[in-house]
């Protein structure tokens, strides 16, 4: 099971995680599978536990609270109660940090200096230095500093993976410790500006465990958020001497058009073959060997480099791929329980990038479109939905492109133009 994440609402109030640690306790009691997870990853005293230890412990309430506060985002209960009865106050301090309102921030928290301490708006985010570090307003950051907040490691951590070097500096400057796993952070936000630095300052290339893998693996793996940025993460592991295999899959990661277009020359069945999750993400790289790597609105285990294109919005290999004749309605493979099929418009309607990436205009699907990709083409799919409360599997059968994002659980994730432009289509056909 997946980690279960949780955020608070904009009122929140003390009686939802009273109820949902009480709810947890019972299913820890009945020894449920995901309640044991949720248990092992989240409390320290059971982080190396079997299920059998686990299912065998006598737990408290106390146990369970500890567990819902930490998947909230907070160090323990006492701190989830503390938020939450001075959510007023802290949403003043969030928004007039956010305005860069100096002078506000400075008299909340003089008003209410234990806030210092306490996460704004999520964990990641952290208390109010280090969610201004997120931000890169150095200003707060130094008064922050100057009331007696503490978390300047953290601070740091949020600056580098935003690339906010210069508020990492002074951060680095006045007492920020560098954690073995920094590195992990730009890696997972795409951030080629901060990786550097922190190959500048002798951070270890590796994650909590030693694995020199992990960080290459994470930025293979992450969602998309700049194929130019992910780009240049790649080139930082080359310079520093990682092996990246020269393969027509590393080719397309690195975004080396030329490179693919050589692969292709020498075998033009590239363009048609199917690519397993094995070969998009591969184990011996790092990457998890689970058949869910990666974080895709629409599967790609399967799939063509031309539907890979299209959720990776690589436009330029896009282009290669078309004048090399990709097949525009090209199917994905279909598994043993009947989900696959989809062609490259089921990428273009539903991805990670959504409406907001570089396709905000849906280009791809235009040209999908243009060169007679079939609107009304008929797929089961499923996609496993993490880093919800509840992560499940999301199934849809013999839909249509439209039909698929229609009943797409995060909606985040349509590309409206696209939706438009392929149900005219439809209309046409």
């Amino acid at each position: 099971m997946p980690t279960v994440s949780r955020g608070l609402p904009a009122q929140p109030h003390l009686d939802v995680p009273k109820r949902e640690a009480r709810e947890l306790l019972l299913l820890w009691r009945s020894a449920q599978p995901e309640a044991l997870e949720r248990i092992r990853h989240r409390h320290p005293r059971f982080a190396s536990a079997d299920p059998a230890t686990l299912a065998a412990a006598k737990p408290r309430l106390a146990d369970a609270q500890l567990v819902l506060a930490r998947e909230y985002g907070f160090v323990n209960w006492a701190e989830l109660k503390q938020r939450i009865s001075a959510n007023e106050i802290s949403r003043s301090i969030l928004t007039a940090i956010r305005q860069r309102n100096r002078e506000q921030v400075r008299a909340l928290l003089r008003a209410r200096p234990d806030l210092l301490h306490i996460p704004l708006w999520s964990a990641n985010w952290g208390p109010p230095m280090s969610h201004a570090a997120n931000l890169g307003y150095l200003d707060i950051v130094e008064d922050c500093a100057a009331l007696g907040a503490k978390d300047h490691s953290h601070a740091f951590d949020r600056a580098v993976l935003q690339g906010q070097l210069e508020t990492a500096r002074w951060l680095h400057a006045h007492g920020a410790i560098i954690p073995p796993d920094i590195v992990m952070g730009p890696c997972e936000t795409i951030m080629p500006e901060g990786l550097r630095f922190l190959v500048e300052l002798g951070a270890p290339l590796a994650d909590a465990k030693g694995d020199r893998l992990a960080p290459l693996a994470m930025v293979l793996e992450t969602y998309g958020r700049s194929p130019a940025r992910k780009h240049a993460c790649l080139e930082v592991f080359a310079e520093q001497g990682y092996d990246l295999p020269d393969t027509p899959m590393m080719a397309f990661h690195r975004g080396q058009v030329d490179r693919l277009a050589r692969h292709i020359d020498r075998d033009p069945s590239l363009v048609a073959r199917r690519f397993a999750y094995r070969e998009i993400y591969p184990p011996e790289l790092g990457c998890h060997d689970d058949g869910r790597s990666g974080l895709h609105g629409t599967t790609i285990g399967g799939t063509t480099l031309l539907h890979l294109a299209i959720d990776f919005e690589e436009q330029e290999i896009f282009d290669l791929l078309l004048a090399r004749g990709a097949d525009v309605d090209a199917r994905a493979d279909v598994d043993a329980e009947g989900f696959g099929g989809h062609t490259p418009l089921f990428n273009a309607v539903v991805s990670c990038f959504g409406s907001r990436g570089l396709q905000h205009d849906a280009a791809m699907t235009r040209a999908l479109l243009a060169r007679g990709a079939s609107p009304t083409a008929r797929a089961s799919l499923r996609k496993f939905i993490d880093w919800v409360a509840e992560p499940r599997w999301h199934e849809a059968r013999e839909v249509t492109p439209v039909e698929w994002a229609a009943v797409c659980p995060e909606r985040g994730w349509v590309n409206e133009v696209a939706v438009q432009l392929v149900t005219e289509a439809a209309d046409r056909a």
